[in-house]
């Protein structure tokens, strides 16, 4: 499998991400789960021969990590519409990913087979696959937030507990990558922690939605002002996952640059 072949794949599995989000809308569901399954399937099938062609996990350039990305988008679609059937999550699912999709198609990676010292874990794949779920979840929760910002007043009861609920997930699923990224940062460089400009972003992050959580439970009637904090958390995000690249800090410092690629 070549990067060449991608934009194959990933065409088939956008045309069938929107076909599943289409008969969400005319309400038919089990033709909603034969697309969206299937295009999961067909997208997964070009990571899983990438995987076998690089001899290792397609995790370790921007450009594989967003592969993933789009992958987990249309996973957590279909997730939250099987749970609360918002119709609305699968649309915006494939218009997230198709979105990440062309990034990559425009700006294209070097796919080695190398893999430095540090990457070759068994810690390493679980680390960055569960937190691009999260991610993916989270995004998912931002895009509620400025939805109900907009409509300020008419938000409802239930527009606000899905929110709350994809955090709820999002951040354990966060947690959970943290632990394994200290896990693999003991195994790679003897330390849990070193306080590296992306670990320290990395818990700017965890802790941000921690206090939506908090003020949720302590104050849950302002919700505008929870999403409001949910809009700056995404931010910090972004900073952790690619912006701290770009940062005076982390330059010729972090032992995460491998990610510059």
């Amino acid at each position: 499998m070549s990067w060449d072949s991608f934009i194959w794949f990933a065409l088939g599995g956008v045309l069938l991400w929107a076909s599943g989000a289409f008969f969400a809308w005319k309400e038919r569901k089990a033709l909603v789960y034969v697309c969206t399954l299937a295009g999961i399937a067909v997208f997964f099938a070009f990571i899983l021969g990438m995987w076998i062609s690089l001899e290792r996990p397609p995790l370790r350039t921007m450009g594989e990590t967003r592969l993933w990305y789009s992958f987990f988008l249309p996973v957590a679609g279909i997730i939250v519409f099987s749970r609360w059937r918002y119709k609305w999550i699968l649309s915006f699912s494939t218009l997230l990913s198709f979105v990440f999709i062309c990034v990559n198609l425009f700006k294209p990676d070097i796919h080695s087979k190398s893999l430095m010292p540090a990457l070759q874990s068994p810690w390493f794949a679980p680390h960055v696959i569960v937190y691009m779920f999260s991610y993916a979840l989270l995004g998912a929760a931002t895009v509620m937030a400025i939805y109900m910002l907009i409509r300020k007043k008419d938000a409802t009861e239930k527009e606000i507990n899905l929110t709350d609920n994809l955090v709820y997930v999002g951040l354990a699923f966060l947690t959970f990558g943290m632990l394994f990224g200290a896990l693999w940062a003991k195994e790679a460089w003897g330390t849990y922690w070193a306080w590296d400009p992306k670990e320290t972003w990395a818990a700017a992050t965890w802790l941000c939605y921690l206090v939506y959580l908090h003020l949720r439970k302590a104050k849950p009637a302002e919700w505008e002002t929870a999403c409001a904090i949910l809009l700056v958390s995404f931010i910090c995000l972004q900073i952790c996952w690619w912006g701290i690249n770009y940062l005076p800090s982390a330059q010729g410092l972090s032992i995460h640059t491998y990610n510059v690629k």
